[in-house]
């Protein structure tokens, strides 16, 4: 991504907050064991205004100047990791001014003796719901401004409705993303006979990735029979069986930005049962993508989804009461796509050209160990829709 994209982030920022002091943290490592930290993995509002791939910094705006406050790193973490440079991190951001974390603590001293208010990203509306806990960095961002100023604002709105309509740069990452995916996807389809367990799967399709891409965007889905039944199933290990379903939900990731795609193959000869549930979430799938436009309330789509999804569970026998759609569809239509697999959709009431969401209905039957779900990614256009990952076949 080109440094003036992050500028122009930032740019756009300060224009719709312009009296507004805001303060943006990055992640920290997390521990994985020991001495060893978990693959690090950027903050994505971040990432979005900085470029800045490392853990630890802070990007400060002001009505008047910009500037990032870099970590204090030891002689002993830098030489076992390395240490970013200054001058590469204004390569990357194009923000000119950075500091050292002891002279940026002084520098927010002097502006909350202006700034009674500080914008920043505050705790995630969902993070109960999350059942883990949230990495470190933006946290400690908080706590430290609620010492310093008066009163916090949240950011993250102004924030998120940017990163809801994707620019062309970003397009074109999701794009290649996509690309890499659907090559991988194709592997595994073309080789699924030589397969005895999902985890080989699993294997293949790293292997595409790292080739194509910079590997997985999340954690990869390769969930056979009943398996397919729990939603976020990873652990990948089971054999697989002659004549059941293997659900595969993944997505390659280039330049921070994912694909998030999801096809359900037969193992061996599949049932009339099995081909009968996989056409029913086909055929919704299709009607749904086709729903997908401009100006388009996002609660009329909801209620729109719900009747298509109840119609295909009633075409498989599936739905004699309320209670039975949840029952059998109990995930969310669809999400934002972008620097998170999850990305926001910017609390728009209408699709608006230019964001990208995912279409995926599934059928899931524990009590016959079968799940099917079939996954899109969809750019809403100046006047429709193009699925951006239709050149992968939805077939059993």
């Amino acid at each position: 991504m080109d440094v003036t994209f992050f500028a122009g982030n930032r740019a756009k920022l300060k224009e719709l907050e312009p009296t507004a002091l805001i303060v943006v943290a990055g992640n920290d490592e997390v521990q994985r064991r020991a001495d060893a930290a978990f693959a690090f993995v950027q903050e994505a509002n971040f990432y979005y205004l900085t470029g800045v791939n490392e853990p630890g910094w802070k990007l400060v705006l002001t009505p008047d100047e910009e500037f990032l406050i870099g970590p204090e790193r030891s002689d002993a973490q830098t030489l076992f990791d390395g240490s970013l440079a200054h001058e590469e991190v204004t390569r990357t951001s194009g923000v000119t001014t950075v500091v050292s974390l002891k002279e940026g603590e002084a520098r927010l001293k002097e502006l909350a003796s202006v700034h009674k208010k500080v914008l920043t990203i505050l705790e995630h509306p969902y993070q109960s719901h999350f059942g883990f806990a949230p990495n470190p960095g933006p946290y400690a961002n908080i706590r430290k401004l609620k010492k310093m100023f008066e009163e916090l604002g949240d950011v993250r709105t102004t924030v998120t409705r940017m990163r809801a309509i994707k620019q062309p740069e970003e397009l074109a990452m999701i794009r290649r993303a996509i690309h890499a995916s659907i090559a991988g996807f194709s592997r595994v389809r073309a080789e699924l006979v030589g397969y005895d367990n999902e985890r080989k799967i699993e294997a293949t399709l790293w292997y595409e990735f790292l080739q194509m891409a910079d590997g997985h965007a999340y954690d990869p889905i390769v969930a056979s029979g009943a398996n397919a039944c729990t939603l976020h199933y990873t652990a990948n290990a089971a054999k697989l069986e002659d004549g059941s379903l293997v659900l595969i939900d993944a997505g390659a990731q280039v330049g921070e930005y994912a694909a998030d795609i999801t096809r359900t193959y037969a193992y061996g000869a599949s049932t009339d049962r099995q081909k009968a549930v996989h056409a029913a979430v086909e055929t919704a799938h299709q009607k749904i993508i086709a729903l997908l436009r401009p100006g388009l309330e996002i609660k009329t789509y909801s209620d729109q989804v719900d009747e298509i999804l109840k119609g295909a569970l009633k075409s498989v026998g599936l739905y004699e009461k309320p209670s039975d759609y949840r029952r059998y569809f109990p995930h969310a239509i669809s999400h934002g796509l972008g620097i998170d697999v999850h990305d926001s959709l910017g609390g728009f009431k209408e699709f608006q050209p230019g964001m990208v969401l995912t279409v995926e209905p599934g059928i899931y039957i524990p009590e016959e160990g079968i799940g099917v779900r079939i996954e899109d990614d969809i750019l809403i256009t100046e006047d429709s829709h193009e699925n951006l990952s239709a050149a992968l076949p939805t077939l059993l």
